[in-house]
């Protein structure tokens, strides 16, 4: 990388980054569903909402990762939780994650990504997946080259659009790291 970032945790207090985050969470979803689609999908409000709930400790296992410049910007951002899974255990699940387009291309989706695996693993989740447009095929193609696979597809509940789950072992089941 020719701009070195550091990653780390959103400061809950901070109400700049909280909206940062919501605002590229928004920037996600019309850059994957279009600016008709990603726009009507959830409103800002829902989305600082749902960031929220992300930081509430009470309410669920999450961070959120911040990537921070060498400048000090917030060039990029993933969520994860803790959440169940279709085996009847739990997973590690990211969220989203964005990266400004400057930023692109530079290892940082790979450091958030690096960043929500250890902190999976700090859990104690032995696997992870998320969900993505079909059409999403930046992201699939950078998962994939981190080991991921899609495993199932399922027409998105408001839009229709074709999803795919994408998902990755982090340990055998002898606990080594895969």
């Amino acid at each position: 990388m020719s701009n070195p970032i550091h990653i780390r945790a959103l400061d809950p207090d901070s109400e700049a980054e909280i909206e940062v985050v919501a605002q590229r969470m928004r920037a996600t979803l019309i850059e994957v569903e279009g600016e008709a689609a990603g726009t009507a999908l959830h409103s800002l409000e829902w989305l600082r909402a749902r960031l929220r709930w992300h930081l509430d400790s009470n309410a669920v296992a999450a961070k959120v990762f911040l990537a921070i410049d060498s400048a000090g910007a917030v060039v990029g951002h993933t969520i994860v939780r803790r959440e169940p899974d279709d085996y009847g255990g739990e997973c590690g699940f990211i969220s989203t994650t964005y990266v400004v387009p400057a930023s692109r291309r530079a290892g940082v989706a790979t450091e958030l990504l690096r960043a929500g695996e250890h902190w999976f693993r700090s859990q104690s989740l032995q696997r992870c997946e998320t969900w993505t447009s079909a059409t999403n095929s930046k992201l699939i193609e950078l998962y994939a080259k981190h080991g991921y696979t899609q495993s199932m597809t399922h027409p998105h509940e408001t839009t229709g659009t074709l999803m795919v789950k994408l998902e990755r072992w982090l340990s055998n089941r002898a606990g080594a790291e895969g």
